[in-house]
């Protein structure tokens, strides 16, 4: 709960009338709407939700909420699979309606607001032949991952969101604006790239730029009973790959609803057709695929192509752990707990880190990830709530089926709800304690603490 701030009524009357157009309260119609998020397993009520259209209206619901005392939350664009942007009797802060966009083609640079998703982004940012590392589901928001660290396709070739990150508009606790980059506020700048939402509502991003339009791109299916050697072959194909091919495996159901379950590639190539068609011809040979869907794309089509089996409402419950090597134990434990996937939506993905991404130092950024490894994802979803015990039981049973095999670290956008201290740590890794000085300097009181949370 936030602390409460010394305000008379008429001080607080005026913020309300301020917000007036801004508040939705639980008696309003839009307020069941407004409350959603992506993961349907979320089922939060806020007391106040303050929909913002710009950065005004931040500071003033923030100082609302410590006028009344009210726990903070903070909605960007609502992904998150641990549903920390709803608070439960407090205020959200929903950013959703801030979705301005400016691309500078000249400097190869973009400034987004915090409500944008990277569906959005990309397209603004394509129509210059330009892009940035953005995640792998279009519908994301560009605030929460980018401060999470951000990964996604463009990874190898050009780096993290949060690599690519030069600025940030930034509302602290205390309602001041900053604008945090290498060049001010820096020791803020460096906590934001990768230590979540820990440190303010973040209004405006800035980014780097790279020349980015068409990719070669698509999915290679095979049958489930050829699992274990598809990723056999994974793992002896991604041992050497260069910095244009980024190359995740999965373990997943047909999209067509029928449950049938496949040994899948995703991949996607920056560089020429040509290139692309030579480097990706073992994948495209090898064994009896049901499916291949690979070619030439716009990079905004490329960010869509998984978008459909992650539907905004379905329940969701997630883990991930990375390992060093895909030993053969970790594939024979994907193999055999996939077999045992209760829900014709639960899957499995190995992401690559590999390329740019691993060449940045480990305390340069927050992000500590910085090593070539696997980050293995057990993304546990399905729709009928009478199922959740069964889905968030497989998805603790091959989490842990995997751990003797983790090399410790933690993502920290894939943390579930009731993932406890020590998965945060293994999160920042080596830069926690550097972060919790961030946070004593900027956030002492803790007002934002509904995120996976560095404890001042």
């Amino acid at each position: 709960m936030a602390k409460a701030a010394t305000l008379d009524d008429a001080g607080r009357e005026r913020l309300e009338t301020a917000l007036a157009d801004v508040l939705i309260r639980p008696e309003d119609a839009a307020y069941d709407e407004a409350r959603r998020i992506h993961n349907g397993l979320i089922d939060k009520r806020p007391a106040l939700i303050a929909r913002c259209r710009g950065t005004a209206d931040v500071v003033d619901a923030l100082a609302l909420a410590r006028a009344r005392g009210l726990e903070v939350s903070i909605r960007g664009g609502g992904h998150n699979v641990a549903g920390r942007a709803v608070t439960n009797g407090g205020l959200m802060i929903d950013l959703s309606q801030m979705r301005g966009i400016h691309v500078d083609p000249a400097a190869k640079t973009a400034r987004a607001q915090g409500g944008v998703t990277w569906r959005e982004f990309n397209r603004e940012t394509h129509l210059h032949g330009l892009a940035t590392t953005g995640g792998a589901i279009s519908t994301t928001g560009i605030a929460g991952l980018t401060l999470g660290g951000g990964l996604g396709w463009l990874m190898a070739k050009h780096g993290l969101a949060a690599d690519n990150l030069l600025s940030v508009e930034l509302v602290t606790a205390d309602g001041e604006v900053l604008h945090p980059s290498a060049e001010e506020h820096a020791d803020l700048f460096w906590a934001l790239r990768g230590g979540g939402g820990n440190f303010g509502v973040a209004t405006w991003l800035e980014y780097r730029l790279h020349p980015v339009s068409t990719v070669t791109g698509g999915l290679i299916a095979h049958p489930f009973d050829t699992a274990r050697d598809v990723l056999e072959f994974y793992r002896e194909f991604t041992a050497s790959v260069s910095d244009d091919l980024t190359v995740f495996a999965g373990l997943v159901h047909a999209p067509d609803g029928s449950g049938m379950k496949l040994a899948a590639y995703i991949v996607f190539h920056t560089g020429t057709p040509e290139q692309a068609q030579a480097d990706l011809a073992p994948l495209l040979e090898f064994g009896s695929p049901v499916m291949t869907e690979v070619g030439p794309m716009p990079y905004p089509v490329m960010n869509t192509l998984i978008d459909a089996g992650y539907p905004e409402g379905a329940l969701n419950y997630w883990k991930s752990r990375f390992v060093a090597a895909l030993a053969d134990g970790v594939l024979d434990a994907m193999v055999d707990a996939f077999a045992e996937c209760p829900s014709p939506m639960g899957g499995m993905v190995i992401e690559h880190f590999h390329g740019e991404v691993t060449r940045v130092g480990l305390r340069d950024t927050a992000v500590p990830h910085r090593q070539e490894s696997y980050n293995v994802v057990i993304p546990g979803e399905w729709l009928d709530p009478a199922d959740t015990q069964a889905n968030v039981d497989w998805v603790r049973s091959t989490y842990d089926a995997l751990d003797p095999y983790a090399a410790g670290g933690r993502w920290l956008n894939y943390l579930a709800d009731d993932d406890a201290d020590d998965a945060v740590g293994a999160a920042y890794g080596p830069n926690y304690e550097r972060l919790r000085e961030v946070k004593r300097r900027y956030d002492p009181e803790n007002v934002f603490h509904l995120n996976h949370n560095i404890v001042p």
